[in-house]
């Protein structure tokens, strides 16, 4: 028996230490002497993760993301290169059988390294963005442990980090092909050690004779999207000194229920492959009717076929498989003629960007499964549609792209060029790109390859505000030409006019033997449809704006904006678990001669690259308008709710001008890599920001929203289907509880990917308008009352002295509260669906749609509905026990829900309510900060007026010994209550 055939992840029992205190060569390592994990000066290492990463893991190093701990870490820059060369040691079992070959595999190396195995050296070339796979056959040990060294070199060109900071350090770090954010920017501070490590997994693959090697999937469509046609071709490496005689087998499979495949096609080809060679196979092409298409978010379902290739070779057998997930779609992007922005089209239709950009989960590289898929989740559930990899950052891993693929996230992948690093910035960086542009060609075509059967990649850009130097522009361009099937502007593939026999039959070169041919390729960031199309520095701004700003004609003049940011204030739980005491301190409020107010943040805000919630000279401070702050929950709070209006109001202020003015934004940026304290949904932590509700709601396929400059109703419509029969409900609640203004619409039709304008909100023209109020709006179904689309607002006179302080003593109003819930617990993973309604009485005389009954819609729900009634009859006794044991005061209803009670005499609006969840047991007694996450609500942030209520659905995992508590707290109910 021969080792089990296919790929074989290296992930346990890694090994490190400095090269300078090993006196081994590579060579004793791997063979007389090799290294023990309780023998210093190995330890154990992080892998996929970089040099500083193993350090911090093994206390060596503070935690360069707390406070500013990165400062007492040497930089490469000053220790030399020599500081950051590391070793990492291994072993592994691989028993061959005679015809079996095996391949050592990195993904990613940074910068260059050399390896051991069993004695025997192998180098591997510089370049970050490359794959490594290398044939070690006839260098496996056929007993026992193979033992594996590898001696990693930093970037050639770390350089130095000058005193006044800024993008990119010095700017020698882009004489390489390397991440270009780890000398600092302005929203990070310098990674110490470049970087330096392994960063991707590493892995051995046991085939056959016969070896599969980046196969190429491409889908044709014709007759309106009915006729599709699946093209493959894959490199074949024939690894024996005999002929192959070969069976190859494509297998194109859906999943139904019960991981049940149902085989939509598949195709047998005879071959032959000469000794030692490799040859590129196209397979005919396979024809599929009316296949299940892949959308993006909110357009659709992510429907995804697996595509299996498998080769089997005479007097062999199975010598070799490959599957991956594929999905059906076309995407095409050209220049708007009306708004001159970029437009993008999937499967036909024009879909209007609403995304963000990115950099990289983590700034160490501590890369994982787990985490790519809470980061594009919660992407997902802020109803986003595109990311953007930033040029300074990642070519990001298959497992990003996985997760864009299941939940719908577009992806705009930049090869590694930006403009501060490759031609501009203090002190003037080279604009000629790394030193080696073969070396970078060669790393972007491996990085096409890698990513290019994914259908959440959308566009190759060349680089960040800059273009790439002359020749590797040109290089790019031609490698990443377009098939002539994608020359063709899709309003032409909806059409059942006459298509050519020559098409049909392919006459032209197979689309799948392209390097990609299915995505455009742009040259930068501010070029050909994007911000001014002409490279002008017109992305922007950067900071706070006021919030009707974003709706104005003179805000933004171009179609398509690739980075506008604002602020990303974490809460203040966030604060005290990255940061010591000192950092607690709230900005100082320094007034102006101007009467504007400049923030003085403390110098660990600093260092996290703060943002003030104030600019001088044109917008007044915004937390201020909510009154000074007291302390650290205060100012954390009431960033929140200024976090909210603030990117609500970005993206609705761009959505008002959907297809009229604009074609799609993209918010600088989403998340931080590390614990930074600006343009941020959710913190480094994984908590989430108000924000990220704020862009939850103003990004809904279907949205009603205020236009905070004309105050006129607006409804979006970004889906493809007229929205018939609905009407909105207004209704304006003032502070004392009363309903001084409410309004009901005639029926209304929306059409489809539209923005209308439909009536004035006259509430603040009215007699005696009471300077702070709350709006309330609801999209509705007349038919049957169910809610589309819901929004509130807390709003001051629309006045340039207006501001929201009497909403301070507004927090003694105690609105009671009644808070139902269920649980469901599948292994470590807790469903927990409370439904909070607010119990003080509405006026008498308001008809108000009385529940948020919300309509089913597309989006891809954490929970499914509980049926009570089965879960009555089948409930573990363990569930039982736990509902006992954690819901303490609450009453038991006769269906097994819990009730649960907060008390409060006031009537008017529950103000902006927001859940979290808290630990206590195993691992939480000393710790200071007990927040469990990354937690995903369907809702938070939130605000009920009398009588409504809403359900919010909460799903979390829970560490083994630990257990959960669900709070709620609100702006008028500050208690902490327990819900279980």
């Amino acid at each position: 028996m021969g080792e089990e055939q296919g790929k074989k992840v290296l992930e346990d029992g890694w090994l490190a230490a400095r090269s300078t205190d090993v006196e081994l060569t590579g060579i004793q390592l791997t063979t007389t002497h090799p290294p023990s994990s309780d023998a210093s000066p190995w330890m154990p290492a992080v892998i996929p993760g970089t040099v500083l990463a193993t350090l911090v893991k093994n206390n060596f190093i503070p935690d360069p993301f707390y406070g500013i701990n990165n400062e007492a870490i040497m930089d490469i820059g000053d220790s030399g290169r020599e500081y950051y060369t590391f070793w990492f040691f291994t072993t592994f079992q691989c028993k061959l059988s005679s015809d079996q070959h095996v391949d050592l595999n990195f993904g990613g190396i940074n910068y260059s390294a050399e390896v051991y195995l069993n004695g025997h050296q192998i180098i591997l070339p510089k370049g970050m963005f490359r794959r490594h796979s290398v044939d070690v056959t006839d260098i496996l040990l056929p007993e026992g442990q193979n033992m594996l060294a590898v001696l990693v070199y930093p970037p050639d060109h770390p350089g130095k980090i000058p005193p006044q900071g800024g993008q990119g350090g010095d700017h020698e770090i882009g004489k390489d092909v390397t991440t270009q954010y780890v000398q600092g920017w302005d929203w990070m501070a310098p990674i110490r050690d470049r970087n330096t490590g392994i960063w991707d997994e590493v892995s051995i693959t046991v085939t056959g004779p016969v070896k599969i090697v980046d196969p190429h999937l491409v889908s044709s469509f014709f007759d309106g999207y009915k006729r599709v046609y699946l093209h493959a071709t894959a490199e074949l490496v024939n690894k024996s000194a005999m002929s192959a005689n070969c069976s190859l087998k494509i297998l194109v499979s859906t999943e139904l229920d019960g991981n049940t495949n149902l085989v939509e096609h598949l195709q047998t080809q005879n071959l032959s492959i000469p000794a030692q060679s490799n040859i590129q196979y196209t397979f005919p092409q396979m024809f599929l009717y009316k296949p299940n298409l892949w959308w993006p978010n909110g357009m659709g379902k992510q429907s995804l076929y697996n595509v299996e290739i498998g080769v089997e070779v005479d007097g062999y057998g199975e010598s070799d498989s490959w599957t991956n997930h594929f999905g059906f779609r076309k995407i095409h992007s050209e220049i708007d003629s009306v708004t001159g922005g970029r437009l993008f089209k999937v499967n036909g239709e024009p879909i209007f960007i609403r995304g963000g950009n990115w950099i990289l989960s983590d700034g160490l590289l501590r890369l994982s499964k787990k985490r790519y898929e809470t980061d594009i989740k919660f992407h997902a559930d802020m109803n986003f549609n595109m990311l953007r990899c930033w040029g300074g950052g990642l070519a990001e891993r298959p497992d990003f792209y996985h997760y864009c693929d299941i939940y719908g996230l577009l992806v705009w992948q930049e090869f590694w060029i930006t403009g501060d690093v490759d031609g501009r910035g203090d002190p003037v960086s080279n604009p000629d790109g790394p030193l080696d542009h073969d070396l970078f060609l060669l790393c972007a075509r491996d990085t096409v390859k890698l990513l290019r059967n994914h259908p959440s990649l959308a566009l190759w850009v060349g680089g960040n505000e800059q273009t790439p130097p002359d020749d590797i522009n040109t290089a790019l361009t031609t490698d990443l030409k377009l098939h002539p099937f994608y020359l063709k502007s899709n309003s032409n593939s909806n059409s059942t006019s006459t298509t050519s026999k020559d098409e049909t039959t392919l006459t032209l070169m197979d689309p799948s033997q392209y390097l990609d041919g299915t995505r455009v390729y742009i040259k930068g960031s501010l070029w050909e449809g994007f911000a001014d199309s002409n490279g002008g520095w017109t992305d922007g701004p950067y900071e706070i704006q006021n919030p009707e700003d974003f709706f104005k004609d003179e805000f933004y003049n171009y179609g398509f904006n690739p980075e506008v940011g604002n602020v990303g204030m974490p809460v203040a739980d966030t604060i005290r678990a990255t940061m010591p005491e000192e950092g607690w301190v709230i900005p100082l409020f320094n007034e102006l001669e101007s009467g504007y107010v400049e923030e003085v943040a403390n110098p660990i805000w600093v260092y996290h690259k703060y943002i003030p919630y104030s600019k001088p000279g044109k917008v007044h401070d915004q937390i201020l308008m909510y009154g000074k702050p007291k302390d650290l929950d205060d100012f954390c709070l009431k960033a929140q709710l200024v976090n909210y209006v603030q990117y609500r109001a970005l993206l609705e202020g761009w959505t008002s001008r959907m297809w009229s003015k604009y074609t799609g934004v993209l918010i600088w940026k989403t998340q931080n890599p590390w614990t930074g304290l600006r343009g941020q949904f959710y913190d480094h932590l994984h908590d989430q920001t108000a924000g990220f509700y704020g862009c939850r709601h103003a990004a809904e396929p279907i949205h009603v929203q205020l236009n905070l400059a004309t105050y006129f109703i607006e409804v979006v419509n970004t889906t493809s289907e007229e929205l018939a029969d609905v009407a909105i409900e207004v209704s304006v609640w003032d502070l004392e509880g009363t309903c001084p203004y409410y309004k009901v619409s005639e029926t209304l039709s929306i059409p489809s990917k539209k923005t209308v304008s439909l009536f004035e909100m006259t509430y603040p023209k009215s007699k005696n308008p009471k300077p702070v109020y709350f709006l309330l709006l609801k999209l509705y179904d007349t038919s049957n009352s169910h809610i589309i689309s819901r929004n509130f607002y807390w709003l001051h006179l629309p006045n340039t002295t207006g501001d929201y302080k009497l909403l301070e003593p507004y927090k003694k109003t105690k609105i009671p509260l009644k808070l139902t819930s269920d649980i469901s617990i599948s292994g470590s993973t807790y469903n927990v669906r409370v439904k909070v309604k607010n119990k003080s009485k509405k006026p008498d005389p308001v008809t108000l749609l009385d529940k948020n009954k919300f309509m089913e819609t597309n989006f891809d729900c954490d929970f499914d509905e509980v049926d009570k009634n089965k879960n009555k009859n089948k409930k573990k006794e363990k569930e039982i026990g736990l509902f006992k044991k954690v819901y303490g005061l609450l009453k038991e209803d006769d269906d097994g829900v819990r009730v649960s009670e907060v008390n409060g005499s006031g009537v008017g609006v529950a103000f902006f309510l927001n859940f979290s969840v808290r630990g206590s047991g195993k691992g939480f007694e000393k710790k200071g900060d007990k927040r469990i996450l990354p937690v995903h609500y369907s809702d938070n942030y939130f605000s009920l007026v009398p009588e409504e209520e809403m359900t919010v659905n909460i799903s979390f995992e829970v560490p083994e010994g630990v257990t959960p508590r669900v709070s709620l707290r609100g702006w008028n109910y500050d208690g902490g209550h327990t819900v279980r």
